[in-house]
C-alpha cells in the first residue's frame, strides 16, 4: 500500500483510501472454504488492523452466505473489536431491481445501506465457466441472482453487474489474494492445480487487475503444458467488454497498465 500510493508510511496510504467515520466493507470470496482458494483470514485481519489504525471504527466483512463465511474461517453474526461478519442471506437484498444492460438484480443491503466504501478482496483463480474469477466477477457476490449470468463466459453480464450504481460508486480498491493461486478447476479448490504465488495484486482499476491476473494464470497453464483458456473456449472476454466505450470500468491495454512490483 505504501508503494501503491507512493506514501512515506503504510498508514499514510490507508488514510488516503478511507476517512474516519466511514463504514468500510471488505467483500471476501469464501466459496472454496478455509485455507484453500478463499480470501485468507489473516489477510482480512491485517487489512482490518490497518483500517482501524486509520480511524475506521466499523468494518463489515461480507459475502453471499453466512455458511460460506463460516466455512472460510470467519464468524458470521458476530462482532468483535469493531468488525462485523454478515452474509447476504442474513442482511437481505433491496426490493427493487438495479438494472444495467443485460442484468437486473437485487443488490445486497450490506452494500447499499451499511457500507460507505468497499475494498474488494477476490482470489487469483480459474473459473470453469467464466475463465477466471478475480475482481470483476467477485461482485457477483453482491447480487441475488448470479446463477443467471454465466452464459457466454459471463460476457457481457460480469461487466454489466459492475456498472450497477451501488457497486460502481462504492468499490474503492481491489486487493487480490494471490497467496495460493489456482490455474484450473475453479472456483472450487483443486490442490493439484494450485500453486503458491505468495503475493497480492492491488489496483484501483479492476479491469487492469483482472487482465494482469488472467495473464498470470495463462502463464502458469503454459508452464504446466495446458491449453490456453481461449483454446478451451472460456477466455474471459468480459474483461474487454468492461473496458469498452460503453462501460469504461478500466483498461485492458498492457501499454496503459503501470505495474509496481515490491
Amino acid at each position: 500500500m505504501q508503494s501503491f500510493y507512493d506514501c512515506d508510511s503504510p498508514l499514510a496510504a490507508w488514510k488516503k483510501l478511507v476517512r474516519p467515520g466511514e463504514v468500510v466493507g471488505l467483500k471476501v470470496n469464501c466459496l472454496a472454504g478455509r485455507g484453500t482458494a478463499s480470501t485468507n483470514v489473516m489477510l482480512v485481519e491485517a487489512i482490518a488492523e490497518r483500517l482501524q489504525q486509520a480511524g475506521i471504527k466499523d468494518i463489515v466483512v461480507w459475502d453471499r452466505l453466512d455458511g460460506d463465511l463460516e466455512s472460510a474461517g470467519f464468524r458470521p453474526g458476530s462482532k468483535q473489536s469493531g468488525i462485523r461478519y454478515i452474509g447476504n442471506d442474513s442482511a437481505g437484498y433491496e426490493q427493487d431491481l438495479a438494472i444495467y444492460g443485460s442484468v437486473g438484480s437485487l443488490v445486497s443491503r450490506t452494500l447499499t445501506r451499511t457500507c460507505d466504501a468497499v475494498i474488494n478482496l477476490p482470489v487469483l483463480k480459474d473459473h470453469g465457466i467464466a475463465g477466471i474469477t478475480l475482481a470483476l466477477k467477485n461482485l457477483f457476490g453482491a447480487i441475488h441472482n448470479p446463477n443467471k449470468y454465466h452464459l457466454d463466459v459471463g460476457d457481457p453480464y460480469i461487466a454489466d453487474v459492475n456498472m450497477l450504481p451501488p457497486i460502481r460508486q462504492k468499490i474503492r480498491l481491489s486487493i487480490c489474494d494471490a497467496t495460493t493461486a489456482q490455474y484450473e478447476g475453479g472456483p472450487s479448490y483443486m490442490p493439484q492445480w494450485s500453486w503458491p504465488f505468495n503475493g497480492l495484486l492491488v489496483a484501483q482499476d479492476p479491469v487492469a487487475l483482472d487482465y494482469t491476473g488472467w495473464r498470470l494464470i495463462e502463464q502458469k497453464r503454459s508452464e504446466q503444458g495446458m491449453k490456453s483458456l481461449e483454446a478451451e473456449k472460456r477466455a474471459p472476454t468480459y474483461i474487454a467488454t468492461a473496458a469498452d466505450a460503453r462501460h469504461r470500468l478500466g483498461t485492458n491495454q498492457p501499454s496503459q497498465i503501470e505495474k509496481v512490483e515490491v
